[in-house]
């Protein structure tokens, strides 16, 4: 028998795809004087011949995490293990030390043979630097993956035969884990002729307890939103890559962030994307710099918990 809300679920998506089609013809333009500097001599040559600092090969004593409890690992950019007592959830997981020509400058926080049993991956988009396919297919066991709509067919071939597809504000139950995808204001594509691929942020339930990991993005008037509907206690927050080679508005400066999270009116804030890949102008140091400053000006600091790569914080 026809599902009588399928007519309806088609129009609303195609509504969703064209506002998003309109929002990514001005969002994505480049800036007016993005041709003044020349990113491949000031960063992407230096970047080429800039040692990696971190250690290699660390080992990583993850906790034994208690009912009630999350241990987050941050893994490096936008890549977190989040671990409860019952699952072990990836997100955007990258191990790869390069993306295509561009030289990741900071070891993983750990090898990728050391990770646990994964039982869910998450992936919030299909740029490179969150959807990478090496990684992707060493960690793959037949487990749950949860994409944005269009994304599937990317992930499916790499080992992933459970794939979940979801729509802005769209809910999946699996087991112990509630998975929503949120809107973001950025764009999906994997190549430039890809113009139906989703992008998004999660909002993941474990255990009575809530993370938002969110994607990358600008800054937009939808955290506040992201806030009513979900109560968000723990925030990952990108603050890097604001100062980008043809100066778009797709990425949150620190400053931003802090706005986003008094928006959000999450608890706590982690700051992610910065200090692994060099994709913008701005040095990897700044990011951090500045939102220490932000959060000292706006009476947040206890709130903001800045991680070390590879080392587990059980909150």
């Amino acid at each position: 028998m026809p599902n009588p809300f399928s007519r309806k679920r088609k129009i609303v998506r195609h509504a969703q795809e064209s506002g998003a089609k309109k929002s990514k013809r001005v969002k994505l333009r480049p800036g007016s004087d993005w041709t003044k500097r020349n990113f491949i001599t000031s960063v992407w040559i230096p970047s080429i011949f800039t040692k990696r600092s971190g250690p290699r090969n660390a080992r990583p004593l993850f906790p034994n995490v208690q009912p009630g409890q999350i241990s987050i690992t941050w893994i490096g950019h936008a890549s977190f293990l989040i671990q409860t007592h019952e699952v072990n959830v990836l997100i955007d997981p990258i191990w790869s030390m390069w993306l295509s020509v561009i030289k990741r400058l900071k070891e993983p926080g750990f090898n990728i043979h050391h990770l646990p049993s994964i039982d869910f991956v998450l992936v919030t988009h299909a740029h490179f630097d969150h959807l990478d396919r090496r990684t992707l297919r060493a960690i793959a066991a037949d487990q749950p993956i949860v994409v944005p709509v269009g994304v599937g067919r990317l992930v499916h071939r790499l080992g992933f035969n459970i794939v979940h597809e979801l729509d802005e504000w769209q809910t999946i139950e699996l087991g112990p884990l509630r998975v929503s995808l949120t809107p973001a204001h950025h764009w999906g594509a994997r190549f430039l002729a890809d113009t139906h691929r989703g992008f998004g942020g999660f909002v993941l339930g474990l255990d009575g307890r809530s993370v938002f990991h969110c994607g990358d993005t600008a800054y937009f008037e939808g955290f506040k939103e992201i806030g009513e509907r979900h109560n968000i206690e723990i925030a990952l927050l990108p603050i890097g890559a604001y100062d980008p080679p043809l100066a778009r508005e797709v990425h949150m400066n620190p400053e931003e962030a802090v706005q986003a999270f008094t928006e959000l009116k999450a608890k706590t804030l982690v700051p992610m994307h910065y200090g692994t890949f060099r994709l913008g102008y701005e040095p990897l140091e700044e990011p951090l710099e500045r939102l220490r400053e932000s959060a000292r000006v706006h009476g947040i600091e206890d709130k903001v918990l800045i991680m070390t790569e590879g080392k587990p914080v059980v909150l």
